[in-house]
């Protein structure tokens, strides 16, 4: 319940949200009882389901592959690469499914190539050396 109470205001935004960030949302465990309260919500107070019908409709248009699509890369391939574990896995993972369900990669070469380019061109295996 208490993950529904601090999600629920999420849904305002979903015109506004980039499409990995409204893909996450879309498939989350608790999204059908986020959809639902968000909907009683709406027809207890204003009765504007715009948002309602434009969430139930992205589901309906995009389908469970490309909400949850195999995982272009691992921890291990980064590793292969020449990375070192640490924080830093996390988020070039999290930019490649990022990238991935945002239709810029859709093969694990073209991932690896990204990644090639983006983090081994600094030294310290972050974008602009940070």
């Amino acid at each position: 319940m208490g993950a529904l109470i601090n999600q629920h205001m999420r849904i305002g935004q979903v015109k506004k949200m980039r499409p990995s960030t409204l893909k996450r949302l879309l498939r989350s465990d608790i999204f059908p009882d986020l959809l639902e309260l968000h909907r009683l919500d709406c027809l207890a107070s204003h009765r504007d389901l715009e948002l309602f019908n434009y969430c139930s409709e992205q589901l309906e248009e995009i389908g469970e592959e490309e909400l949850k699509p195999p995982r272009l890369l691992t921890g291990n391939d980064l590793i292969a690469l020449g990375l070192k574990p640490g924080v830093q896995f996390g988020r070039i993972l999290s930019e490649i499914e990022d990238l991935q369900l945002e239709g810029s990669l859709s093969t694990k070469d073209e991932a690896l190539a990204h990644v090639r380019e983006t983090y081994l061109s600094c030294p310290s295996g972050e974008p602009g050396g940070l």
